[in-house]
């Protein structure tokens, strides 16, 4: 069995306020990019040496670097930074006019279900290692990913006249037979915080479920349940756009597995998500690293690599205008504003809700709830109004953008921002870009 298949989804500081992140929190905006500096808790050579394989170039097998090669068969990158670039998020270019463009790294094709598609297993890959088949034309990747928008313009109660970009994925090549409806667009996430995200104890998100909507407020957000290869059983999941991984070491070996072709201790197939590619060559030695292409002390690294990024905020805080209409218009009852007892405040909780037929593809309408924190930083301004990216697919150009295409149980929340007037809604936007 296919390890991932046995993995598939079930089901300025504040002011007045305690660190956003924690003991975790970075202030202010600075270059280099702030979310990709581990805080101090990493000694130096922890810090240095995680970064190094956080940014290493993988090479395909059999190479005389027995250290770096693996890499595929079949890829979407060569390393973790190549999508995480800075540790944020990836961006969707602008068309140019173009009808359609090409999909930058860090933007993938997931198929639907737990196990994918029959032929192409879980993701598109578009890239291929060279010479391992087909002779002079090599290994072929599964297919081309392409992007084409349409806008839609959307009037708001005050006549603001906003205009949204849908992104449909276009595949070319091989894979061009799979259907529209059986694709999920994924942008990379942003990766500050994740290890306080971590930390977080089980019993306080699953406090906050309400599946039955048994308050009656319209909200009916579920814990979400995945296959933890790390812990060996069925868990509260808490990563990923539709938390299908327990844990940020299962999250981050499922990336290698199917992002790189690599093997870990944790997804032990040496050809990664390419289900056509037993016997090909591959980066295993049972002399070295574990066995595995990506070794336990590798994996390890990285991780707490990982977990010491960081939260970068702006100086906003909760005695403002904008963070009175972000209670007023009802967005904190899934982006949860109170700090969780290990001092975090991420601005969700965590749980699965339906987002309504617009957010909707091949893998459904419920999505997790996205962390607020670190919004400006990683959007772009320090206001957060430009820098795109937003959202799972990388639609939304701007916050505001966003937040008029939640529908579903957040459809309430949308039309109360909708209803604000300019000057209001500005207000919100910053609050939200200082978090």
């Amino acid at each position: 069995m296919r390890p991932f298949k046995r993995a598939g989804r079930i089901g300025a500081a504040l002011a007045g306020a305690a660190l956003i992140g924690g003991q975790m929190t970075g202030v202010g905006f600075a270059e280099p990019a702030p979310v990709s500096v581990p805080t101090a808790s990493l000694d130096g050579l922890e810090a240095e040496m995680g970064r190094a394989l956080f940014e290493k170039l993988w090479v395909a097998a059999p190479s005389s670097t027995k250290g770096s090669d693996g890499l595929g068969p079949l890829f979407n990158a060569r390393a973790c930074s190549n999508c995480h670039q800075g540790g944020g998020r990836s961006r969707l270019p602008d068309a140019g006019g173009a009808e359609d463009i090409s999909a930058p790294l860090g933007t993938v094709v997931k198929f639907a279900g737990n196990d994918g598609h029959a032929r192409f297993g879980l993701q598109l890959q578009d890239r291929a290692v060279t010479g391992l088949a087909g002779g002079a034309g090599g290994l072929a990747p599964e297919g081309a990913l392409a992007l084409r928008y349409q806008m839609e313009a959307v009037a708001l109660e005050d006549d603001t006249q906003v205009s949204l970009r849908r992104v449909m994925p276009e595949i070319r090549g091989e894979a061009a037979e799979v259907p529209l409806a059986a694709l999920s667009l994924r942008v990379s996430p942003p990766l500050f915080g994740v290890g306080q995200i971590a930390a977080i104890p089980e019993a306080e998100i699953s406090a906050q479920a309400d599946p039955d909507d048994t308050d009656g407020d319209g909200i009916s957000g579920r814990v979400a349940e995945a296959f933890s290869p790390e812990l060996g059983r069925v868990a509260l999941a808490r990563f990923g756009w539709r938390s299908d991984a327990v844990t940020l070491k299962d999250q981050t070996a499922q990336a290698f597995f199917v992002d790189m072709g690599l093997s870990s201790p944790l997804f032990p197939d040496p050809q990664g998500d390419c289900l056509s590619c037993a016997g090909m060559p591959h980066g295993e030695d049972a002399g070295l690293r574990d066995g595995r292409e990506v070794s336990a002390s590798t994996l390890d690294l990285v991780v707490r690599y990982l977990t010491d990024l960081p939260v970068t905020i702006g100086a906003g805080g909760d005695e403002n205008e904008g963070a009175a209409l972000f209670a007023q218009a009802g967005c904190g009852a899934c982006h949860r504003a109170q700090a969780y007892s290990n001092g975090a405040r991420p601005y969700s909780d965590f749980l699965l809700h339906d987002m309504g037929a617009d957010l909707a593809d091949g893998g459904g309408a419920e999505w997790r709830t996205t962390p607020l924190w670190g919004l400006g930083a990683s959007g772009g301004d320090a206001g957060g109004s430009a820098g795109g990216g937003y959202l799972h697919d990388g639609r939304a150009l701007t916050i505001l953008e966003a937040v008029l295409w939640h529908g579903g149980e957040a459809r309430a929340a949308r039309d109360r921002v909708a209803g604000m007037t300019a000057a209001q809604r500005a207000a919100l936007v910053d609050y939200l870009g200082s978090l």
